[in-house]
């Protein structure tokens, strides 16, 4: 599961005598609080504008009895259930059941189609995979359908709001029977239960295994360092298949005990009328989201009265905005940054937010380590870039079915593929990346994916895409091609290949430049460090 030459085994127990890895369970914890406060909001889910209230009483009845239903379709430990759902109460309730049984949860964004859920669902075998009947007006259930017939290891396909025999709630919770904590039936704590791809930059996506004791250590250091508690009331708006809104909003509510809110399409102004209804106290989310936040309620929006902390990642945080927040909604703003394969590694505490939050992007969180080091993988001096090196309590597993990648070094160390450098203080800056990736609002393009895909097109010789600095989604994606003799070539021309490969559209280039030649070294390799300096001017200009 991970590189031979690093001892898992020994950093398992360095971990526990650390207290950082407590072999606790998400599921212990939903039902100690039920007993404890069983009438407690749970969950308030806005979907498309209607508002389901459950509280943990019936969470813990709908997790019982979708539980049940999973373990009677033989599905148990090692088995992937993946799911592709909106911030709706399913997406909970399955997180939750599939823990019972020892089953491995796979999250996917909404935004995947046929092109990535082909390999992603194939790759990881996937058994069950639930899905949404429509949803931003797409119709999921039939692009399901399709996938069950060519993926023979697929045995299940279950639609939240679906009308049919294989409807969520018609299929895993019409029965009788309710399925309560089972240690014979739960994973390890050590083991994987949790599946999340992350945006590959060679290629195919690859499968970032997880364990609850990671989970439960991620969750643990933000609301130790958040200063959160059962009495908090969390709105969760960043995507449930991106781990930003797992781990630091969904997970982190039910380790707390507190009540989650839930939206499913970001809009400003439901969201802060959600959040001053509901009395929100915290959330998470990339950059566009705080803005949202800040500009809806400046245009007349409710303000969120008890709304004091954000969670803010996936790009610098303009200090204007950080400042904007406290004074305009008396809003902390903290910053965040992690990895897919390391959780939330760093974070800036409360207390020194205004101060570091615009400047760096936190210190490492207990357990974690970081270490910025030069290209002879020596510790850079202070206030030197250099590749920014991660390890600790909250690790990935490796890659699943990836053995051949040598993740970690002898000492656990593992190199995150970002530029950084570290302050006199042990604060980070992230400074640039090694990786050949887009960061188009907090999410990860996999660029050479949608390049090989551009290929496809008759009229492309060569293409190269990279981005450009955009001051909302923090970059947009810009396709330099070179064309074959002959041939014209348009952004409609690239967006209707993208449309007719199934790729997720948030992954199209909104720009196409076409040139005569792309830069190259002598060997041939596209210098995209080039490309990535003129295509600065295009976000000056917008």
């Amino acid at each position: 599961m991970t590189a031979p030459s690093f001892d898992f085994a020994a950093h398992a127990r360095a971990m526990r005598e650390g207290g950082h890895w407590v072999d606790r369970y998400f599921d212990d914890i939903l039902m100690e609080t039920i007993a404890a406060t069983p009438e407690k909001p749970a969950l308030i889910v806005d979907r498309a504008g209607e508002v389901l209230r459950l509280s943990y009483a019936e969470l813990g009845d709908r997790v019982a009895r979708v539980a049940a239903a999973l373990r009677g379709l033989g599905i148990g430990k090692g088995d992937v259930v993946a799911i592709q759902s909106p911030n709706w109460w399913e997406f909970v309730v399955t997180a939750l059941a599939t823990q019972r049984i020892g089953a491995v949860l796979n999250p996917l964004m909404p935004i995947f189609r046929e092109h990535e859920l082909t390999f992603m669902l194939g790759f990881a075998e996937a058994k069950v995979f639930i899905v949404p009947k429509t949803f931003a007006k797409f119709d999921f259930e039939s692009m399901a359908n399709d996938l069950k017939a060519k993926l023979p290891k697929l045995d299940h396909v279950f639609v939240m709001g679906g009308d049919g025999d294989n409807a969520f709630e018609k299929a895993l919770m019409s029965g009788t029977e309710r399925l309560l904590p089972d240690p014979a039936l739960r994973a390890g704590t050590d083991d994987m239960s949790y599946l999340m791809y992350t945006s590959g930059t060679t290629g195919s996506p690859k499968g970032a295994m997880h364990s609850i004791n990671a989970m439960m250590c991620a969750t643990t250091n933000i609301s130790s360092r958040m200063h959160l508690t059962a009495d908090d009331v969390i709105h969760v708006a960043s995507p449930v298949g991106h781990m930003l809104g797992f781990a630091a909003g969904v997970m982190l509510a039910i380790r707390l005990g507190a009540t989650m809110t839930m939206q499913d399409v970001w809009e400003g102004k439901r969201g802060v009328d959600l959040m001053a209804r509901e009395g929100v106290t915290y959330s998470a989310g990339a950059t566009p989201f705080l803005l949202d936040v800040v500009e809806t309620v400046k245009n007349g929006g409710t303000r969120p009265e008890k709304l004091r902390l954000f969670l803010c990642a996936g790009a610098p945080i303009p200090p204007a905005l950080i400042i904007r927040a406290r004074d305009e909604l008396k809003l902390t703003v903290c910053s965040v940054w992690g990895m897919t394969e390391t959780l939330c590694s760093t974070m800036t505490e409360p207390e020194r937010a205004h101060e570091k939050s615009s400047k760096t992007d936190g210190r490492a969180t207990p357990g974690v380590a970081v270490r910025v080091v030069n290209d002879a993988g020596e510790p850079a001096p202070t206030g030197e870039i250099g590749r920014l090196m991660v390890r600790g309590s909250q690790s990935t597993l490796g890659y699943y079915r990836r053995e051949d990648l040598e993740i970690f070094d002898a000492e656990g160390w593992m190199d995150t593929g970002d530029l950084a450098f570290m302050d006199d203080e042990g604060y980070i800056r992230i400074a640039g990346r090694t990786k050949d990736v887009i960061i188009r609002g907090g999410e990860n393009v996999p660029v050479a994916d949608v390049e090989n895909v551009l290929y496809e097109h008759p009229a492309i010789l060569a293409v190269a895409l990279v981005g450009y600095p955009d001051p909302r989604l923090g970059e947009r994606g810009c396709a330099f091609v070179q064309l074959r003799p002959g041939h014209t070539l348009t952004l409609a021309d690239v967006q209707a290949l993208l449309d007719d490969r199934k790729v997720a559209k948030q992954y199209w280039p909104e720009r196409v430049e076409v040139v005569e030649t792309l830069p190259r070294t002598p060997t041939g390799k596209i210098q995209k460090f080039a490309l990535r300096d003129v295509a600065k001017a295009f976000g000056e200009s917008a």
